[in-house]
């Protein structure tokens, strides 16, 4: 029984519509069709490190592809987003709202980077405001198609959770290491 007719008969539909939150960007299509990029960047991609080259194949499947214009914002601090990117080409920039209300650069990130990985994981709205610098390619992986993904090849559903999992500890660990110098009191 294929992919499909399996979603069919438990009620999942592989083929849902666009997200609202993206109908304003440039469809690029399904990401299958750039499976050559995602494998050139699959080094820089920290959660694909470790996926075989088939596992990588079957998520690119599953993603879709847009193109964003220089200063479009693609995720809004505070609005809901159940999906996490993968910068392709490009960079973005990820702010903050500072307690001034000013938008503060948290970071720039470039290919391989991904963003949105806490509200694929919980459903909460998004953390950060990124926008982006440069024309800026991207692939989009939805909440539902993890749910997909795990009710359907449930090995790869499991390791792509522990991935997800891993990467947000790693920049937890990353954030409590920025902010030591102000919570020791060795900088002001």
């Amino acid at each position: 029984m294929s992919d499909n007719a399996v979603a069919e008969a438990v009620g999942f539909n592989l083929s849902r519509p666009l997200l609202p939150e993206l109908e304003g960007f440039v469809h690029l299509g399904n990401g299958s069709r750039y499976e050559d990029e995602f494998f050139e960047l699959v080094d820089r991609i920290s959660l694909f490190q470790e996926l075989s080259h088939g596992e990588i194949s079957r998520l690119c499947s599953r993603m879709e592809c847009f193109c964003a214009k220089r200063g479009e914002v693609i995720a809004r601090e505070n609005e809901d987003g159940d999906f996490l990117c993968i910068v392709l080409t490009g960079e973005v920039s990820v702010l903050k709202q500072g307690a001034d209300g000013q938008q503060k650069l948290l970071s720039i990130i470039g290919p391989g980077a991904t963003f949105g990985e806490m509200s694929i994981i919980d459903g909460k709205p998004k953390f950060a405001t990124c926008v982006a610098r440069v024309p800026t390619d991207f692939a989009v992986l939805t909440r539902d198609t993890v749910y997909d993904i795990l009710l359907l090849e449930p090995s790869l559903g499991s390791k792509l959770l522990l991935l997800l999992l891993y990467h947000s500890l790693e920049r937890l660990r990353e954030t409590g290491d920025r902010l030591l110098p102000f919570i020791d009191g060795s900088k002001k």
